[in-house]
């Protein structure tokens, strides 16, 4: 089975053009199945089995959002074993998705948000790079790789614009605003540095996903605030702020980046204080 796998993660990682992070919980959840299945050859995977499989991972109280994804996994694994006629029948058609639990993403307030971005000290190069990060992170919503990979050449200032390399390696450009760009260039200003990467680590490197965790954390715990808060309750916010000033969903959905409106449709339920005001005020019985 193992040179299947691999198979199927070179063809995610050279045709479907997957990024590492799904090339890495893909290969994960492809080795647990394979583990389960303990040597049984593939052509011998039936219905009854998978449903022994997912009945598995219900009994280890693992959620409901990590089992779509393992069946997401093992369909996309059992199509592509199909079409490359290494497979006559797939058996995971017949096998029904579980219910997804729906969470409504936390989000900060507009004066949390405001009260974090300032935080950092203006007198040194990291607390001016870190003011960088939550300025960027907060008027452009995304998502913590995509501002991690971030160039010098990608920030556009006269335009106003920068360019990010979303999920798949699709490229998009977003607006990013004047208190942004400002807090940018006040770093690069001061930084010490010349190299390609926009933002950089203590020690000059290209900052890493967990190196901007850290950070916010830090100012969280300066802060005292105590609401969970990582870099995607970040751009829950931005989201949830444009929608609740008028934004329109379509555009949020471009913003934000995401495939499927669907996805986006979940801030929409954050938004009930703003649709009770303009009931307030235009229904003649309210």
């Amino acid at each position: 089975m193992q040179r299947y796998i691999d198979r199927f993660l070179r063809y995610l990682e050279i045709e479907k053009n997957s990024s590492p992070h799904t090339l890495l919980n893909y290969g994960l959840d492809l080795k647990g199945f394979q583990a389960f299945l303990g040597g049984l050859d593939l052509e011998k995977v039936d219905y009854l089995l998978l449903r022994k499989y997912m009945a598995g991972l219900k009994e280890k109280n693992m959620r409901q959002k990590s089992v779509s994804r393992k069946l997401s996994c093992l369909r996309s694994f059992f199509r592509f074993l199909c079409r490359e006629g290494y497979l006559k029948n797939n058996p995971v058609l017949t096998l029904m998705s579980p219910k997804r639990e729906k969470h409504l993403p936390l989000f900060l307030t507009e004066e949390e948000a405001k009260l974090l971005i300032e935080s950092p000290s203006l007198n040194n190069e990291l607390g001016l790079r870190d003011r960088a990060i939550l300025e960027t992170l907060y008027s452009t919503g995304m998502r913590v790789s995509e501002l991690v990979g971030l160039d010098i050449q990608d920030a556009d200032f006269i335009g106003g614009v920068v360019k990010v390399k979303g999920k798949g390696k699709k490229e998009r450009l977003l607006p990013i605003g004047d208190k942004a760009i400002e807090a940018i260039r006040r770093y690069l200003d001061k930084r010490k540095k010349e190299t390609a990467a926009l933002f950089l680590n203590k020690n000059h490197k290209r900052i890493t996903d967990r190196g901007i965790r850290d950070i916010l954390s830090r100012y969280i715990k300066k802060l005292s605030m105590n609401k969970g808060i990582s870099p995607h309750k970040i751009r829950h916010s931005f989201a949830t702020h444009l929608l609740n000033r008028g934004a329109d969903l379509r555009s949020v959905q471009e913003l934000l980046g995401h495939a499927n409106i669907s996805t986006t449709q979940i801030y929409t339920h954050l938004t009930t204080e703003r649709l009770k005001n303009v009931y307030d005020k235009a229904h003649p019985r309210a």
